[in-house]
């Protein structure tokens, strides 16, 4: 988040960021997050995970992401 960067898992590895603390016996192996941006800064991320590990997420997936994260950024810049 610190990065403003998007960050899709299972594109080239099987590699999933730890998302909360209470992880064990879960793992979801498909997710993309992408930061909230309000004036420049990044004040949040909208995450959408897949418990299901054959799941890829599509480029239509990471536009659903990016609008909500784009609609949030927009609203709190008042």
């Amino acid at each position: 988040m610190d990065y403003k960067e998007v960050y899709t898992s299972k594109e080239n590895n099987d590699v999933a960021v730890p998302i909360t603390k209470n992880t064990e016996g879960k793992k979801n192996n498909s997710q993309v997050v992408y930061p909230i941006i309000s004036d420049g800064d990044a004040i949040g991320t909208v995450i959408l995970l897949s418990k299901d590990e054959k799941t890829k997420m599509s480029e239509v997936e990471k536009k659903v992401v990016q609008s909500a994260a784009s609609f949030l950024g927009s609203q709190m810049e008042v």
